[in-house]
């Protein structure tokens, strides 16, 4: 029965990123507001109904690669210890997502975020993206903080982070001359010292994910 399960769920994954890539690739070739959600079914070769049990809009089909990375985020700070300082769990956190979600990053894919950056569309799910990841942050990071406020003070750390990420991540689109690692690791200094008090010396290597 677990065998079965695995291969279900696995036929599942690869179905969600085949209409992931059909998206992204439509979407970058004729313009995102020029693509149908019959032709994304079409060109991964299902159909429009079975689009339908993945994604409500051909928006999040698009986005759907942002969505895993994001809840891959969380995972990794949530496997920090549990005694690390806040926004060093943050800063690892975010350096491993750069390696292993961003390292190998082929030029096409720089080009296509380029391409597709400032749709409304996408920007309506990036915002909701990132305030749903907010409040989970969020409640880590309290469970880290001692001191009164801790409820406003996680709040303000989780949104000082994630600008801190958008907009690294963002500035690598547009000028990757070198790794986002490099990008993400200066950001991250620049907004080290939080309202807070979270400050932590700036991170001089990515430990390995417990597990």
């Amino acid at each position: 029965m677990a065998e079965t399960t695995g291969l279900r769920e696995r036929k599942k994954a690869a179905t969600r990123l085949a209409l992931h890539e059909a998206a992204l690739r439509l979407a970058t070739e004729h313009g995102l507001d020029r693509v149908t959600v019959e032709a994304i079914a079409d060109a991964a070769n299902v159909s429009r109904r079975t689009f339908s049990n993945y994604f409500s809009s051909k928006e999040e089909a698009v986005f759907h690669g942002d969505a895993v990375r994001l809840r891959r985020l969380l995972e990794l700070v949530r496997r920090q210890p549990a005694d690390a300082p806040p926004w060093a769990v943050l800063s690892a956190a975010a350096e491993r997502l750069a390696v292993e979600a961003y390292g190998n990053a082929p030029p096409s894919w720089l080009l296509h975020r380029r391409q597709l950056r400032g749709h409304p569309g996408l920007v309506a799910h990036q915002i909701a993206a990132y305030t749903a990841i907010e409040r989970d942050l969020a409640d880590d990071v309290a469970r880290r903080l001692t001191g009164p406020d801790r409820a406003l003070r996680s709040r303000v750390v989780a949104a000082a982070f994630l600008a801190s990420l958008r907009v690294a991540i963002q500035h690598w689109i547009d000028h990757p001359d070198g790794p986002l690692h490099d990008v993400l690791r200066t950001a991250l200094a620049e907004t080290a010292t939080t309202p807070a008090g979270t400050s932590a010396p700036p991170v001089t290597s990515v430990p390995p994910p417990a597990g």
